[in-house]
């Protein structure tokens, strides 16, 4: 009889297999694209463009800001794969589907994943339109992706979770902040379920655990990554001050209105960053 992993393993290599025609050279880095954030896949050259819609097994995001397909360029003499947008846990998707997306990149062959995200500012002294370095993150939903039968063919049941985000990455996209001129802030990652934003009450917990953004994404991508033996960086797009930290309302408009309006910032660091990887 089939096992649970033995079926997952098999859906994410329908995936490889449809994929593997399209994809010329396989990229050593693939980058996810969060809310509002997608342009970055049309300043390649040579580009390849498949709806997740037409890959097997792959969710379709039905948020707005997310664009659900994967592209495939030239940026920098290099091959690049970019998801434009994800799904979430929100959306009604199981966690195997939400990390469907980075294991087949990881099963394509890819080496180094940067992951981006739209996030609500819990640090008091970020503002919107800031760029911030996740240096860790808080996995506050009591979900892990991981969790059911290992996938032996993609990691070890038992994931070092230590440096989810490479040290080396973390320093070359300083280095790419300060060359553009970019004050690029760094912090800590707090995982919420969504949809619904965070309360006063939570903003205030999550600060006294050491979160300085929130958001409903990025976590199980990450430690999916990390168990299939990626290299891991995460920026985040400061778009809103978390609830209670400013009196304006909270709503995804506003998210979108600030990615756009810093997008051409986050943009120039991101293809700076993966012309250095």
């Amino acid at each position: 009889m089939e096992t649970d992993a033995a079926r997952e393993l098999a859906r994410i290599d329908r995936a490889v297999e449809f994929l593997s025609p399209h994809i010329r050279d396989v990229p050593k880095t693939g980058v996810v694209l969060g809310s509002g954030l997608g342009s970055y896949a049309e300043r390649m050259s040579d580009i390849v463009t498949l709806p997740y819609s037409e890959i097997p097994g792959f969710p379709v995001s039905s948020v707005q800001g997310h664009a659900g397909r994967l592209v495939t360029g030239t940026k920098h003499g290099i091959r690049v794969i970019v998801m434009q947008g994800r799904v979430h846990m929100y959306e009604g998707y199981h966690l195997l589907d939400v990390v469907l997306p980075v294991r087949v990149l990881a099963r394509l062959g890819i080496e180094n994943l940067v992951v981006t995200n739209a996030a609500g500012g819990v640090n008091p002294s970020f503002i919107p339109g800031d760029l911030m370095l996740i240096k860790d993150h808080l996995n506050l939903t009591g979900a892990n992706p991981l969790t059911g039968a290992n996938l032996d063919d993609l990691g070890p049941r038992f994931p070092d979770m230590s440096n989810a985000y490479d040290p080396g990455l973390a320093s070359l996209a300083w280095e790419s902040a300060k060359s553009l001129g970019i004050d690029l802030k760094k912090g800590v990652y707090a995982w919420l379920p969504g949809p619904s934003y965070e309360t006063p009450s939570e903003v205030k917990m999550l600060r006294l655990l050491g979160a300085d953004a929130t958001g409903m994404s990025t976590v199980p991508e990450v430690i999916a990554a990390i168990h299939a033996g990626l290299r891991v960086l995460g920026l985040s797009c400061i778009t809103n001050k978390a609830a209670g930290l400013s009196d304006t309302s909270l709503n995804h408009e506003e998210v979108k209105e600030t990615a756009a309006r810093v997008e051409k910032n986050f943009v120039n660091l991101i293809d700076v960053i993966v012309g250095k990887i």
